[in-house]
């Protein structure tokens, strides 16, 4: 049967991963987040663009859905991930909680 020790020494482990895992879901969210912004002045100059005439305002008109399109999805994706940076934490709380209680 494992000693407390070692069980808080797993555990120990385990909060360390998860802390990292946290750090790299915020890594993940800061650089989706910069492509969403990215995207939005793609927004822009393509709504400017399509103000214009001829072939070049045509196709930024068409393509100014899809740019609208994946910036909104990034967006989406930021949130799930904050999402899953709450649900990690919580864990991480819980389990630190069981290791002070043994």
């Amino acid at each position: 049967m494992a000693g407390v020790e070692e069980i808080r020494s797993w555990i120990a482990v385990a909060t360390e991963k998860a802390h990292a895992g946290v750090a790299a879901i915020a890594q993940a969210s800061l650089q989706l987040d910069e492509a969403r912004g990215a995207l939005a002045a793609a927004s822009t100059a393509a709504s400017a663009a399509a103000a214009g005439s001829g072939p070049a305002a045509a196709a930024a008109s068409a393509g100014l859905a899809d740019v609208e399109r994946s910036a909104g999805l990034l967006g989406e994706a930021v949130r799930a991930l904050a999402d899953a940076q709450h649900v990690v934490q919580a864990g991480i709380t819980s389990v630190e909680g069981y290791a002070a209680r043994l």
